[in-house]
């Protein structure tokens, strides 16, 4: 009984293999989607530098790792747009008792944006999330490396969200 059991499951397996590298091919995107537009996303925070730097890495991402080519908002056969709503910075994470630490604190900010990404030859919404949230720490005085850490992890997860989506 064990046997035919492992034997079926043997003779079963090329064809589940098959059947997982021909249904995740191109990360799961539909067939027509070939080009995209990343559009600034609309910044409501005072941070005038992170509407770019979102947009930068999003743009190249999107690009790298979905497989897509870049496309005016009039050709792509899909959009992404979004908001970044909210900017919190110089929270306190962790405080150093060690006086000779150059470093004194740890602090940690926050960056959420609302996201959607449209088929444009139908107007559906593909993927989108609300007040996606992520956050980066970085050491006192030193606010840059943890909005770079930040976006990462809020590129990573667009993209992750709109693999697992479509």
């Amino acid at each position: 009984m064990r046997q035919s059991g492992v034997r079926v499951i043997l003779a079963a397996l090329p064809l589940l293999l098959a059947g997982c590298i021909y249904g995740f091919a191109g990360g799961g995107l539909p067939p027509h989607i070939k080009t995209v537009a990343v559009l600034p996303f609309e910044n409501e925070t005072p941070v005038s530098t992170l509407q770019t730097e979102l947009y930068t890495q999003l743009k190249r991402e999107v690009e790298n790792r979905l497989g897509l080519r870049e496309a005016s908002e009039a050709k792509a056969d899909a959009v992404v747009r979004g908001r970044i709503v909210k900017y919190d910075y110089d929270i306190p994470v962790a405080y150093s008792a060690d006086p000779s630490q150059a470093n004194s604190a740890q602090r940690k900010l926050q960056i959420t944006v609302d996201i959607e990404i449209v088929d444009q030859s139908n107007g559906h919404t593909l993927w989108s999330q609300k007040g996606l949230m992520r956050e980066g720490t970085y050491a006192e005085r030193s606010e840059d490396s943890g909005r770079r850490a930040a976006i990462e992890k809020l590129v990573n997860d667009i993209i992750a969200g709109a693999q697992s989506q479509w």
